[in-house]
């Protein structure tokens, strides 16, 4: 039902990221409804790999149907018309047979709709209780049904709608962590700031007003060469760069920490560096509330991050929110993560993830959005 094939190219996109990676996949058939009088039906095979045992794929292509709109069929009906069904055929050569699942589909052999496109990406695949190969399944079929080889196209991944995005948030709201998944699932270069390696950061967690400018200063300098350096290389093999922060960083940082005198100078040399550089095409800011902030802080285990107190915590994102208020030119997302944790829950992370694909804001229009 609905848009079939785009229903069809969304499950791949998430069995390829919840599940594992989607290493093959078939030409798209239409095919007559299978036992019931409905609507043609699309249908496609696909081959994942994953860490995960058949079990709980089966659980998380549930949770992938729901996102689809599946709605399961009423007690009398045996089969109905549907947005997506994902069936797991083989899962190696695993025999499983109980009240959850079984595996081979027991049905398999007897559906061209399923043995056409299984038979286009694993032919010489052995049915582990028939002990025939697909190719043979296909010549013994007892389905007189002729599924038609349409021009649909599946993509094995989705490709980010963005050339570069820069992720932000405060100390401890998961910024690179969320920013190095996101890059890895969607094959994008990554940037990641290189703050370990600032010889004056542990000096301005003891003595702020004394190393408060030579550390800014540092950090200016340093992002603007790693920018300038990364941006300007074309990667042949990376459609998009995701980076963990961008140089408006330095801005926000320095307003905090230095003197007014202080600021006045860095900004201009600010002003200087940045119209030289690329502008993120989507600026994202990550909201965490303090008090997880805090506990984040402590969890890492960062020496020089001990002595981090609220209410330097909130005078940064003060920063940030004046900052952002003032941007005309920039698009920008806010994603309030106050109440989730998308690393323990990766239902929270995947939904973080179709917001960002879904965002169609024109720069200078501020969205919120609450995960």
């Amino acid at each position: 039902m609905g848009n079939r094939f785009q229903n069809l190219q969304n499950a791949v996109y998430y069995l390829d990221h919840i599940i594992g990676k989607v290493d093959m996949v078939s030409p798209v058939y239409q095919s007559k409804a299978w036992g019931f009088d409905g609507n043609d039906f699309l249908n496609a095979v696909i081959s994942v790999k994953t860490r995960f045992t058949a079990h709980e794929v089966l659980r998380k292509t549930q949770y992938i149907e729901k996102q689809l709109l599946r709605t399961h069929k009423s007690q009398n009906q045996i089969y109905s018309n549907r947005t997506i069904d994902i069936d797991l055929l083989y899962f190696n050569d695993k025999i499983i047979n109980d009240k959850q699942l079984t595996v081979p589909h027991p049905h398999l052999h007897r559906r061209n709709f399923v043995l056409y496109p299984l038979n286009d990406i694993l032919p010489g695949f052995f049915h582990p209780v028939l002990r025939k190969s697909t190719k043979e399944l296909v010549s013994l079929s007892p389905d007189k049904n002729q599924p038609r080889l349409t021009d649909f196209k599946l993509k094995t991944q989705r490709e980010i709608p963005f050339n570069f995005i820069a992720i932000e948030g405060n100390i401890g709201a998961g910024k690179t962590t969320f920013a190095t998944r996101f890059a890895e699932d969607f094959n994008a270069k990554l940037v990641l700031e290189r703050f370990e390696e600032n010889a004056f950061l542990p000096k301005f967690y003891e003595d702020p007003k004394r190393y408060a400018f030579p550390l800014e200063m540092s950090f200016l300098a340093d992002r603007y060469q790693q920018l300038s350096d990364d941006l300007s290389q074309y990667d042949l093999f990376k459609t998009s760069v995701v980076s963990d922060y961008f140089v408006f960083k330095s801005l926000i940082f320095s307003k905090v920490t230095l003197t007014d005198d202080e600021y006045a100078l860095y900004r201009k040399i600010f002003n200087f560096m940045y119209k030289d550089l690329v502008k993120p095409d989507l600026y994202i800011y990550l909201y965490q509330n303090v008090d997880r902030l805090l506990q984040n802080i402590k969890k890492r285990g960062r020496e020089y991050e001990k002595t981090i107190q609220a209410d330097y915590l909130e005078q940064i994102h003060e920063g940030y929110m004046n900052f952002i208020k003032t941007q005309k030119d920039l698009n920008i997302l806010i994603l309030d993560i106050s109440d989730i944790d998308f690393v323990k829950n990766p239902e929270f992370y995947h939904k973080m993830v179709q917001m960002i694909f879904n965002h169609t804001a024109s720069p200078g229009q501020l969205v919120i959005k609450k995960v």
